[in-house]
């Protein structure tokens, strides 16, 4: 169950409480009988995994960026012996 945080508009009390999804939002303040406004945090994000691409998940038609050319499939020349004197 999540943790929501209120703070009262008249007495600026803050508090934290646990509530179900489906509970209603708290509407009075339990020190003052005052009005309580619901705080929003932000959401920490968390990416797993070995990493993201631009490429992930995009539609190549349209896209103006073109792929990386492959490496040539040849194999390098064996360095030449080195001549007598």
């Amino acid at each position: 169950m999540p943790t929501y945080a209120y703070a009262c508009k008249d007495c600026s009390h803050a508090f934290e409480i646990v509530q179900s999804f489906s509970d209603n939002s708290l509407t009075s303040c339990p020190e003052c009988q005052g009005t309580l406004r619901k705080k929003f945090n932000s959401v920490g994000v968390v990416f797993k995994g070995s990493g993201f691409y631009r490429t992930d998940s995009r539609d190549t038609k349209g896209s103006t960026v073109s792929p990386a050319p492959a490496a040539p499939a040849t194999p390098a020349p064996a360095p030449a012996a080195a001549a007598a004197s």
